[in-house]
């Protein structure tokens, strides 16, 4: 299974990160970090405003689609994304994403715009990196965490200043996000198990999740009837990989999204 394989991938590149550099030096990168900007809720407020809200991603590949080219430098993409979307996803898994730290520090030193460090978030050591490489909010996917887990590593988040997308793909995985009290849910389209996509995930999961959290749909989104589906279910924000990453103006499209 793809999942399993990225996770074993992950807690060997983990060793690695903490040779380089410990946890103790990172932790003390990550308090200090709180100490200079403090406590974030900009990715939740950015969210969570009247309208849809496009959380614009940057990634090289995925297990999915292979390698991704951009048609646009990265300094276009991101002056593109600053002028369109309410945040910004960037990729840091290595193995299967072919992202990397130095990417989201690169796009954290071009905007101002919110950003969330995607990974597989399954050590404290990477909750520590997030929040001193500048990150507004990390990522949880239910799918890979057991119950303690997702608690522990949600309350290190919102001790480090920064919020928690909780990723969930079926009732059972949103019933536990729900019961951590999660501000900021998402629904992947996206089986993570086999990589296969159904926006019913979203449209079926919408009604479990109270209106005062924000309701992110996540991946599979690529044309207009699938905004327009997505919208009728009353989803907050839109995390958007490939549609943007492929176009020749993400500016434009974002902008046209929001407008539909």
């Amino acid at each position: 299974m793809i999942l399993d394989e990225i996770v074993a991938d992950k807690k060997r590149r983990l060793v690695e990160h903490k040779k380089r550099q410990s946890i103790g030096e990172i932790r003390r990168l990550a308090e200090q970090a709180l100490q200079e900007n403090g406590v974030s809720t900009q990715f939740f407020d950015n969210l969570k405003k009247p309208g849809i809200s496009i959380i614009g991603e940057f990634k090289k590949a995925s297990p999915s689609l292979g390698n991704i080219t951009s048609k646009i430098s990265l300094s276009e993409r991101i002056e593109d994304y600053s002028a369109s979307v309410d945040a910004i996803s960037c990729l840091t898994e290595e193995d299967h994403f072919h992202g990397c730290v130095e990417d989201f520090l690169e796009i954290r030193s071009k905007t101002d715009l919110p950003m969330i460090r995607k990974d597989f978030m399954i050590d404290e050591y990477q909750f520590y990196e997030a929040k001193a490489i500048g990150a507004n909010a990390i990522l949880l996917i239910a799918a890979i965490l057991d119950d303690e887990q997702m608690k522990a590593f949600y309350q290190l988040a919102t001790e480090l200043g920064m919020d928690a997308l909780v990723e969930t793909h079926d009732e059972h995985e949103m019933e536990r996000a729900l019961k951590l009290d999660a501000k900021i849910i998402g629904v992947n389209n996206r089986n993570l198990k086999d990589f296969t996509i159904s926006l019913d995930n979203t449209v079926r999961l919408r009604p479990m999740v109270p209106k005062d959290k924000v309701f992110v749909a996540e991946s599979g989104i690529l044309t207009d009837a699938d905004i327009r589906l997505l919208k009728d279910c009353e989803a907050d924000a839109f995390l958007i990989g490939r549609a943007l990453m492929e176009a020749d103006d993400p500016r434009a499209v974002a902008k046209h999204w929001k407008e539909l």
